[in-house]
């Protein structure tokens, strides 16, 4: 048993052994202290003995040690707040002669020994400190005195006793420590805070009613520093706060930093995002003067753009003189003007409020006579310029594109041409017709058509005409005739000059 961890103690009250089967139920004398040395069957402690010592002392000695081996219990117990925890404690007797008379818990409170659990084979089990039932056997027996816990208190938290009252050895016991933890309750938030100058608190969070105390940092990319601290709760859990610390400004509103949670019931760090809160007066801009305002324009416009924590809620329109020209029409944020003309030529005011401030910003309007071309003109070559460029860019893209792809393609046929056999395939030689029969003439000696036999039939009008327009053709060409293999159209090796 020594192997899976079980401890192994043991302690024996030899005084009251035998009393504890007359108590009959509570064992109210148990609480008195650890009487760990029995009325026999151990020496007293003394000077140290010679060599030559009785048998009979070194014999209770060992005896001592065997009997301290009898009750199995687990050294250290974790448990969690809401939890069941299982105290085991197990007497196994090998020996007939040894009897087991009671089972009792006992916990150690203020110095004192207070029953938690007892045992008697002629009562029901009692428990003394706790009979709303979260305490009980796991199995009612004289050998295994189990103990169930459940569900955890933080209270329950301590060193517990488990004795056994033997006969004839005396009482024996083992030790149990109990820790409980308790998983603590995470939360984060950011607080309301003004934009200014001071560094001031602009997230909390908080880590509540944990055991062990928790461990908390921050994740932000703003400047800023953070600070804990803890307070000691009545039940023994402790309640951690972290505080995130900056000069607020409106840069920093609804951004997000990240509380990061450690504590040893987690498996790993819990990770709560803060969103931060920065309240802030209106920041205003006018947009829509282009300064092409000349007479005789028509829908002029003017808009007022503001944002601010919290949203604006209420925007104005004046002029430095008082009131607006009478051509120019309020519509919230927006002014419009349906006709430009001299009375526009001034500078409008928008003035922009919310909960936290109001904020005004000016527009200098200049009314020209005419158009402002140079500006038109201006404006009309940027964007040609633009589409040029883009034109430039979509040309450029293709051509790359076309490339690769004959690239791709000569690739391709590269690898196919490796792959296939040569395309090109030589002509058959050619058999050389020899003949000793045939002697072509030379060209002094060609025949001409009067040298030739007459035919069975006269010559042709086309052979004729062919005669008179050109001589040469009877030299360059003949009819086939008998032993002669007929070849057509024989060109001669002689040139007509």
């Amino acid at each position: 048993m020594t192997g899976l961890g079980w401890a192994l103690a043991g302690g024996r009250r030899g005084d009251r052994g035998s009393g504890a089967g007359q108590d009959g139920h509570s064992g109210a004398g148990r609480t008195e202290g650890r009487g760990r040395t029995p009325s026999r069957g151990r020496a007293q402690r003394g000077p140290l003995r010679p060599m030559g010592a009785p048998r009979s002392l070194v014999f209770w000695c060992l005896l001592s040690v065997v009997l301290t081996q009898r009750v199995k219990v687990r050294n250290e117990v974790t448990g969690y707040v809401g939890d069941e925890a299982t105290l085991q404690c197990l007497f196994p007797t090998t020996s007939s002669d040894v009897k087991v008379s009671q089972v009792t818990w006992m916990k150690e409170m203020g110095g004192k020994k207070q029953n938690v659990a007892v045992y008697l084979p002629d009562h029901k089990p009692n428990f003394p400190l706790d009979n709303s039932g979260r305490i009980r056997f796991l199995n009612v027996s004289l050998q295994d005195a189990t103990l169930i816990i459940q569900p955890l208190r933080m209270g329950d938290e301590g060193t517990y006793i488990c004795e056994f009252a033997t006969y004839p050895h005396g009482n024996e016991d083992g030790v149990t420590t109990l820790s409980i933890l308790a998983r603590p309750t995470n939360t984060a938030e950011s607080r309301k805070v003004v934009a200014g100058n001071a560094m001031i608190p602009v997230a909390v969070c908080t880590s509540a009613n944990g055991k062990p105390p928790a461990r908390i940092t921050w994740i932000a990319t703003l400047p800023g520093n953070f600070n804990a601290s803890e307070v000691a709760n009545g039940d023994g859990t402790v309640t951690v706060t972290s505080q995130f610390n900056m000069v607020p400004t409106a840069v920093a509103d609804q951004e997000q930093i990240t509380c990061v949670i450690s504590q040893r019931t987690l498996t790993e760090p819990e990770n709560i995002p803060v969103t931060l809160s920065v309240l802030y007066p209106p920041q205003v801009t006018i947009e829509g003067y282009d300064d092409n305002w000349y007479v005789s324009r028509n829908e002029a416009v003017l808009r007022c753009v503001a944002k601010g924590n919290p949203k604006p809620t209420h925007y104005s329109w004046s002029t430095p003189s008082g009131p607006l020209p009478p051509t120019v029409q309020v519509q919230g944020d927006r002014l419009l003007v349906q006709s430009v003309d001299v009375a526009v030529n001034t500078t409008f005011i928008c003035q922009v409020t919310n909960s936290v401030g109001t904020t005004r910003v000016e527009q200098i309007i200049l009314v020209r006579a005419q158009p402002n071309m140079d500006g038109a003109g201006s404006t009309g070559g940027i964007i040609g310029g633009i589409i040029a460029a883009i034109v430039a860019v979509a040309v450029v893209a293709t051509g790359v594109l076309i490339f690769r792809q004959q690239q791709k393609n000569r690739t391709e046929q590269d690898n196919d041409d490796l792959d296939a056999p040569p395309a090109y395939k030589p002509p058959p030689p050619q058999k050389k017709i020899e003949d000793p029969e045939l002697d072509l003439p030379r060209y002094h000696e060609l025949p001409t058509l009067e040298d030739k036999e007459p035919a069975t039939m006269g010559p042709s009008l086309e052979d004729e005409y062919l005669d008179q327009i050109n001589p040469i053709y009877d030299a360059l060409s003949f009819a086939s005739g008998e032993g002669v293999p007929e070849q057509g159209f024989i060109m001669s090796r002689a040139l007509y000059v």
